[in-house]
């Protein structure tokens, strides 16, 4: 087999096990897990095979042809799409088989086993894509697929909410997505990522307009809300999309886009990162439920990802051609793979947790898990040890690398980011602490049990991965043209880093064992109940958002839909009488409406009305 047939097998595999649960399966869930598990498992193996087998390889075919418009659909397999394939492929099927365990007993397993095919076939797709229209196309399944996972349980109302939030809020950052898209392709004549890279229209505007996706997809401030209420979706769904794959892919896509960036779009870029980063790690602090603690977490690391590619990419003239140093690209995918592996491990540990405690998510109603779950909280503590940046664990060599960039480039991102690890340190050892120390603190705990082999072998692999994962950039056998661009600090610039590392490790983690106790009631909530507040407000994003749909943007809707009633549809389009006789029967209409609050008001006009006429003025 070739390897554009390989790489063709490896996208339409889970396109056709959600096909043929479609129609054939859908009140079967067992056989559909197993076919949706045979499709992972065919990715996997091919995504391996296609990484580490040398092959690099471009390939187009016209699709649609519109004029001088020719839509092209192919592939670019290069180091970049290799690293992110391995990593869909691998937290992809670790998911597939943690949720063969974990939606046993689910009535809908068939549905949802079609809503991960269909994911997998998406975001394969935006990986392996050679264009920006094919990317778009892709990138509109997956918020598809997103919404149909995170709605899985459509029952509960707020399941529904967060599914339509999720998917509304997406289509905002798609939107500038789609008019950078345009833009590019109106000024360069292509959108193909190869030739894009060997002469393109220098724009401010475009990368600002493509980077609107990513802060969409990867949840950046001010369209962050939606990241955090999607835990309301089945836990090994949070895993696959919202710990390593699709809020990676605006990661992947700033990478893909970067011969496109220029200075001042990249300043913006790294500060957008730093402030989410920042925000994330703040709101994390003071959430109980445990989902939405990690949730908050993928929040802040995906803005260190963001602020690395703001901070490391720089485009220079050599030998008369434009060519890009791009540290930003090594060091935001290097912390992209790390942090993969450790966040899915978390989440999926987490879920084993709410599967132990018979679907309990608050951890102050939690505790004594540490002898009863013993495998859950020991690959459960390598995540947390991973990502807190204990040394020689993946998080902290990926880590190090982007507080290198900022210590390098920009010393204000350097502190602001130490900052944010402090606090990363801090509120993951409050988690883990509460999570699994001290008694249990209701029956759920109490009762607490390990899950079986589905549910633990993934985490064991997750762990390993989570432990030895950042020495791959030491090995880069078929990631090279990425992990060679990962920076390195050399002799003050390497012990400054290193300091910073441990001095950050240990005053966040140490802060959180001395002043969290594993009990029922928040430390922070009985001591500083003012700051607690503020921090769980999440800066009233919500609420400023609700209020100005309900206030603003519905009115100025139901005004349009007015205007077009009365003076398009009424006077343009059926002329004058007709229009007259329509705003007459619209006018009647709104004062026969049956709520009291109407009659009300029309009362008072009259007595108004009467009033002025005995009174002369009329």
């Amino acid at each position: 087999m070739t390897p554009v047939s390989l790489a063709l097998t490896v996208l339409l595999a889970p396109l056709v096990s959600a096909a043929v649960i479609a129609v054939f399966l859908r009140r079967a869930g067992t056989l559909a897990a197993v076919v949706s598990v045979a499709a992972a498992a065919v990715i996997a193996a091919g995504a391996f095979t296609l990484a580490f087998g040398g092959a690099r390889f471009e390939v187009a075919t016209p699709w649609l042809q519109l004029g001088s418009f020719t839509l092209s659909l192919g592939f670019k397999f290069d180091d970049l799409a290799a690293l992110m394939l391995v990593i869909v492929a691998l937290i992809g099927l670790c998911v597939h088989v943690f949720s063969l365990g974990y939606m046993h007993d689910d009535e809908a397993k068939g549905r949802y086993f079609g809503g991960l095919s269909v994911f997998m076939f998406s975001m394969l797709g935006i990986v392996l894509a050679d264009n920006l229209f094919m990317m778009f196309i892709f990138w509109e399944l997956v918020g598809f697929s997103s919404w149909l996972l995170i709605n899985h349980w459509h029952e509960r109302l707020s399941a529904s909410d967060a599914a339509k939030k999720a998917f509304v809020t997406n289509r905002v950052g798609d939107f500038g997505f789609l008019l950078g898209i345009i833009l590019c392709y109106w000024l360069n004549g292509t959108v193909s990522l190869s030739e894009l890279a060997h002469g393109h229209v220098s724009s401010r505007l475009i990368p600002l307009l493509l980077f609107c996706g990513a802060v969409g997809k990867s949840a950046q401030m001010p369209l962050q809300v939606w990241l955090p209420d999607a835990m309301e979706g089945p836990t090994p769904v949070s895993a696959l999309i919202h710990a390593a794959t699709m809020v990676a892919a605006g990661i992947y896509m700033l990478c893909r886009i970067n011969v496109l960036m220029v200075p001042d779009a990249l300043t913006v870029i790294m500060w957008v990162g730093t402030a989410t980063a920042l925000y994330a790690a703040c709101c994390a602090i003071a959430q109980r439920d445990i989902k939405k603690v990690l949730a908050y977490s993928t929040l802040s690391q995906l803005g260190y990802m963001v602020a690395a590619f703001g901070l490391g990419s720089l485009a220079v003239e050599h030998d008369g051609h434009r060519a890009v140093i791009a540290a930003g690209v090594g060091a935001a995918m290097f912390h992209l793979a790390t942090h993969a592996y450790f966040k899915a491990l978390l989440f999926l540990g987490s879920g084993s947790v709410i599967h132990g405690c018979h679907h309990e998510q608050d951890i102050f109603r939690m505790g004594g898990l540490r002898t009863r779950m013993p495998l859950t909280f020991w690959t459960f503590t390598a995540g947390v040890a991973a990502i807190i940046g204990l040394p020689f664990l993946a998080g902290f060599f990926s880590k190090d690398a982007i507080l290198y960039l900022a210590y390098a480039n920009n010393r204000a991102v350097f502190a602001v980011l130490a900052f944010t690890a402090v606090l990363t340190a801090l509120y993951m050892t409050r988690l883990w602490r509460i999570t699994f120390f001290g008694e249990p603190r209701s029956e759920a705990a109490d009762h607490a049990h390990e899950g079986g082999l589905t549910l633990t072998l993934p985490l064991v692999v997750l762990a390993v991965l989570a432990v030895v994962g950042g020495y791959a950039a030491h090995y880069p056998a078929g990631f090279g043209g990425v992990f060679s661009q990962i920076p390195e600090a050399e002799g003050s610039d390497h012990l400054a880093i290193l300091a910073t590392s441990l001095v950050v490790l240990l005053l966040g983690a140490g802060t959180a064992l001395s002043f969290y106790r594993p009990a029922a009631q928040d430390a922070l909530e009985a001591r500083f109940p003012g700051l607690h507040r503020l921090l769980a407000s999440k800066l009233w994003f919500d609420e400023i958002y609700g209020y100005y749909i309900a206030k603003v943007q519905q009115r100025f809707a139901l005004l349009l839909n007015y205007l077009e009633q009365i003076l398009l549809a009424g006077f343009v389009i059926r002329g004058l009488v007709a229009g007259v006789v329509t705003y007459v029967g619209v006018a009647a209409r709104r004062l026969h409406v049956g709520r009291l609050n109407v009659y009300v008001y029309w009362f008072l006009f009259g007595v108004v009305a009467l009033w002025l006429f005995a009174a002369g003025v009329f």
